[in-house]
């Protein structure tokens, strides 16, 4: 745990703010309440829900592609999409998509990573390869371009990498990992940027409702520092 999430000494003898049963294990960055983890697992994963229900994210028999990178936010994401399913019963057909980017060194221990949460929570996984799909992977990409704007190159392709997998899956929602600090992240660069066509997109919770495939975040409001901090299995 990070040690700004630590209960001071002094505050020990003090109860969790919420059940009031249990010692605090941590204060909460985003409301900076003293919680146990218990509860901060159990209000963590409601907030989620009610993002869901509040802004009707899903309708039950739909099939849903989670983006996995295999990253912390995406594999918290996968967890949580998978618990609530069951827990509200949603009625979604859930489904892992990654992609594979053909990146020596960077990309195979976060696949792995993926293909565990595949067994672990029973969801069937596609991964898709710039390889597979354009014939090229990213290295040999740079060979040719250099290392100049390869990031640019590297972030549409991913992008038309999922929107092809979610075509292949016959999905009808993508959701991704996306949380309160890359939003806010976003606002920020499109502002400096005087990006102001993409600046009243980035803060919506589902994008892309014109296209195939919309996009969901259902991390919307949810904060880095507490996706660090939940665990996932």
């Amino acid at each position: 745990m990070e040690e700004g999430n630590k209960i001071p000494k002094s505050a020990s003898s003090r109860l969790c703010c919420r059940c009031n049963e249990r010692k605090p294990a941590l204060k909460r960055p985003k409301t900076l309440e003293q919680i146990c983890r218990k509860c901060f697992y159990e209000v963590f994963e409601e907030e989620i829900h009610q993002v869901i229900v509040g802004n009707q994210l899903f309708k039950a028999g739909e099939r849903v592609a989670i983006g996995a990178s295999g990253g912390k936010d995406s594999t918290v994401l996968a967890y949580v999409m998978s618990e609530l399913n069951r827990r509200h019963n949603y009625g979604l057909d859930l489904f892992l998509l990654s992609v594979d980017e053909g990146i020596t060194g960077y990309r195979d221990d976060s696949l792995e990573t993926v293909k565990r949460n595949e067994v672990q929570y029973g969801l069937p996984l596609k991964i898709v390869s710039y390889k597979e799909l354009y014939g090229w992977t990213m290295d040999e990409i740079v060979k040719v371009i250099g290392l100049k704007n390869n990031c640019t190159f590297c972030g549409v392709f991913r992008r038309q990498a999922l929107d092809r997998g979610a075509a292949y899956l016959k999905v009808d929602k993508l959701v991704t990992g996306h949380n309160a600090d890359d939003i806010a992240e976003t606002v920020l660069l499109n502002i400096l940027r005087g990006d102001v066509a993409r600046l009243s997109r980035c803060t919506s919770i589902t994008t892309g409702e014109d296209g195939p495939i919309p996009r969901c975040k259902p991390f919307k409001y949810t904060y880095e520092k507490e996706i660090v901090i939940y665990p996932c299995s």
